[in-house]
């Protein structure tokens, strides 16, 4: 079988609904790694949320985190590491606007930075609930331009939020809503996906995309399973992206739904 490039969603996907990784995933994936396969997390999470999965897998390969947006290797150099910045002004100015806007909570987050703009509520919980001084958002704090920003939105101002959005910065931002009860949105640079990562991944080890396989379950996996040559939805996701999904797991991510799939695709 030729080299196949296995890239793995995190959250509803390789991680169980108590966003652990079991030991059957864990040795499934290190079975495909002694096989010559190429297994890389894309994922939408900061490296801060990614580094103790990746190192429980044993990996040593890159990383893509903020849903394309970084590429690096935890590990050490990487000649195609790459990031996409949002101009910190933006920031600023969000900042300004916030009452107007609804803006309750921001974080903002780079590579190795992670600010935000107050401490949160415990029934908010991305956000952090304790800041010391330097983890302020402010001038003297934020001196570099954030990969990735993420916003709590007060519900009844989410339409002024999205329109203030799009009137300012539509050529340069891409707004990702995460749905739920906390009204969360995500900005990023204008047309950076998944896709994004996974092109450098396959350039960078010269695997064509149809033996790239994806695994998905959330609308952030759109681009990534359609660009894979095989792209895999997980029994639990979402149904447009089941719809879209050259095959869906039989079983979820709370059933080792990834890890069957591939015992059973690799014939392990």
């Amino acid at each position: 079988m030729d080299k196949k490039l296995i890239a793995i969603d995190l959250d509803g996907t390789t991680l169980n609904n108590n966003s652990e990784i079991t030991t059957e995933t864990v040795n499934t994936l290190n079975k495909l790694m002694d096989l010559g396969h190429i297994v890389n997390i894309v994922t939408g999470r900061p490296p801060r949320l990614v580094t103790d999965i990746y190192n429980e897998i044993g990996l040593n390969d890159p990383l893509i985190s903020f849903n394309g947006s970084l590429g690096f290797n935890p590990l050490g150099e990487w000649s195609k590491a790459y990031e996409y910045n949002i101009d910190k002004s933006i920031v600023f100015d969000i900042l300004k606007h916030k009452d107007e806007i609804g803006v309750n909570l921001m974080a903002v987050e780079g590579k190795e930075l992670f600010l935000a703009n107050e401490e949160a509520k415990d029934t908010v919980g991305f956000f952090p609930t304790q800041l010391e001084e330097h983890q302020i958002i402010n001038e003297a704090n934020l001196t570099s331009n954030p990969v990735c920003l993420t916003l709590q939105i007060e519900p009844s101002k989410m339409n002024d939020f999205m329109q203030y959005i799009k009137d300012n910065y539509e050529d340069e931002l891409e707004i990702s809503p995460w749905g739920g009860n906390d009204s969360i949105v995500e900005l990023a640079t204008k047309d950076i996906s998944k896709k994004t990562g996974i092109k450098v991944l396959s350039d960078y080890y010269e695997i064509g995309r149809n033996n790239i396989l994806a695994f998905g379950d959330e609308f952030n996996d759109e681009s990534m399973l359609k660009y894979a040559g095989l792209g895999v939805a997980m029994k639990n996701g979402q149904p447009k992206i089941k719809a879209l999904a050259n095959d869906v797991t039989e079983y979820s991510n709370d059933e080792n739904g990834l890890a069957k799939y591939l015992n059973h695709y690799f014939d392990l």
